[in-house]
């Protein structure tokens, strides 16, 4: 069966869905930010066979999220590290991590706890507006078109963007 591919479509989220959407990459991503940088780093961490790993990695390389770096000429053996635009998107996994923490973890709590490098405090990802520094509140938030919206898709959405939580008080509400 074929996969359905997003690479083309006008939204943020089906682009990044495309790129990161298996279960294999953010995890191959995971391992690249607490420190594997070899092929045989990530399949023992993952235990992930050899095809998909391969595939997983030259993928993550061809978007410019890895970059491949040999360490070993005969036979030759790279490292993978990652790029700015890899690094960057630690910042998705940190929000996944938060809301995993929040919602998905056992009684004993988190699996893995994030701290800062310099001072060791443990740190609490939070999306926030850049503007403001307020943290995001999805009921105070509408989508309106963008630059890169197709016309006939803006039309569209503005007629759809109605808000998805109640804006105001309802009776019986506090």
């Amino acid at each position: 069966m074929r996969r359905t591919r997003f690479d083309d479509w006008p939204c943020s989220i089906a682009r990044t869905v495309d790129l990161v959407g298996d279960w294999w990459t953010p995890l191959v991503m995971r391992e690249a930010f607490y420190g594997a940088c070899r092929f045989e780093q990530f399949q023992q961490r993952l235990g992930l066979s050899r095809n998909v790993l391969t595939q997983r990695l030259d993928r993550l390389v061809d978007e410019d999220m890895l970059t491949r770096v040999p360490y070993q000429e005969r036979p030759t053996r790279h490292e993978y590290r990652l790029t700015d635009k890899g690094r960057d998107f630690f910042t998705v996994l940190a929000a996944m991590i938060s809301w995993g923490d929040r919602w998905l973890a056992d009684s004993s709590g988190p699996p893995v706890e994030l701290r800062d490098r310099d001072t060791g405090l443990p740190v609490s990802p939070q999306v926030t507006d850049a503007n403001t520094g307020q943290p995001i509140d999805v009921r105070k938030i509408i989508a309106t078109p963008g630059p890169g919206l197709p016309k006939d898709l803006a039309e569209r959405l503005q007629e759809a963007t109605e808000p998805s939580f109640p804006t105001r008080k309802t009776a019986g509400s506090e």
